[in-house]
């Protein structure tokens, strides 16, 4: 059972408490600085994101409130405009930028490339992880938004994949996403660029066998999602000729690093327990590492309290409760640490490993064999 602190829907209300989430507008100036000035000025982008946050966690520590449960829609008001906001200002980041730089006599090729590295963090790091909020959510006008904001860096599918497959079979070698026990995060990344457009086109087309429709019937999202990537593509054509199709496509492959990344971190080696004849257990808190780090929760609107986003995959970011070691594992630094360590294998393997190890002894001491864990690919050790 939950026993953190919790917070009243009129405490949670106020503007005072959903602000810090909005720190990711800190990002937009650092963008028009770095295109402005160029030079060292833009690697200011990254290391907001990255280093920043990594310092602040560690001197502003842990959050161990939860909201009240009981917090109604209305109450969210300024959490849901932080993210519903986004979408215009991501856009302005990647045309505006595109524009000013591909004219800029200031910039050189490399400073506009490492520029668009920066842009890529920015869509990454905070476009994508609000595209997740979004289509989460029962609005239409909300799961527009996150449909756009994931054609923006071409990977629109990850919509169909996230919802259909990943809540579904997270922590079962049916997940493509769920990190296996020593995976490096170098070999994750390639699987699942490939494995993940392939589940998610059979997951949506499935769904319309059930309803006795082809697979190319125009119900089939793929159409949506193609339509609008294309669309950003044009528009990047309009605004910056080849170049600049070629720097929206450098920057979308960023923010999908930048996601996988933290998809990498979110599950590494967790597995739900083997029910026999294929099936698993329900998915509790314990399934996905949880982190309290609270600068990194600001920035990344409670992302890291993951354990509880697959627990209950509805809630509303403000609303995601935190767990104590009893409930969840916890990570030993927030995601903006343990992604830099995801990109030095051997370093995640000291740093997680042993943590598996001590997951598994916690929560599943009846299994000495682990062997109906394992992928064709990947087996896991007994």
């Amino acid at each position: 059972m939950n026993t953190m602190a919790t917070k009243s829907p009129a405490e949670v209300s106020k503007f005072s408490n959903a602000a810090p989430f909005a720190l990711s507008l800190a990002l937009i100036p650092l963008v028009i600085i770095a295109a402005t000035q160029g030079g060292w000025t833009i690697a200011l982008i990254p290391l907001y994101g990255w280093g920043m946050f990594s310092i602040l966690d560690a001197f502003v520590g842990l959050d161990k409130e939860n909201a009240d449960l009981e917090t109604s829609e209305q109450e969210l008001f300024w959490y849901r405009a932080i993210t519903m906001l986004w979408l215009p200002i991501q856009l302005a980041v990647i045309y505006g930028t595109m524009a000013y730089a591909l004219n800029a006599e200031h910039l050189s090729t490399r400073e506009v490339i490492w520029l668009f590295f920066g842009v890529g963090v920015v869509t990454g790091a905070i476009g994508i992880n609000y595209s997740h909020e979004l289509m989460h959510q029962k609005n239409k006008l909300e799961r527009w938004l996150a449909d756009l904001l994931l054609a923006s860096v071409l990977y629109s599918h990850f919509r169909s994949e996230h919802l259909l497959n990943h809540h579904r079979y997270v922590g079962t070698p049916k997940d493509p996403v769920t990190a296996r026990y020593n995976e490096g995060f170098h070999r994750f990344f390639f699987r699942v660029l490939k494995e993940c457009p392939q589940t998610a086109w059979e997951a949506e087309t499935k769904l319309l066998a059930r309803k006795s429709l082809p697979a190319t019937s125009f119900k089939n999202p793929f159409w949506r999602y193609s339509a609008l990537q294309l669309m950003f593509l044009v528009i990047a054509f309009l605004v910056g000729g080849w170049l600049g199709v070629g720097l929206f496509v450098f920057q979308a492959f960023v923010a999908i690093w930048q996601l996988e990344l933290v998809n990498y971190i979110e599950h590494y080696g967790l597995t739900r327990k083997h029910l026999g004849d294929g099936k698993y257990e329900h998915v509790k808190p314990r399934h996905s590492w949880n982190a309290a780090q609270k600068a990194s929760n600001w920035l990344l609107i409670n992302l890291q309290r993951h354990s509880d986003h697959h627990y209950k995959p509805d809630r509303r970011f403000p609303l995601l409760q935190t767990y104590d070691t009893d409930e969840a594992p916890q990570l030993p630094h927030g995601y903006p640490v343990m992604t830099i360590a995801a990109m030095i294998p051997p370093l995640f393997r000291r740093i997680m490993n042993p943590r598996v190890r001590a997951w598994r002894k916690q929560y599943y001491p009846e299994i000495t064999d682990w062997m109906p864990y394992k992928t064709a690919s990947n087996p896991m050790p007994r």
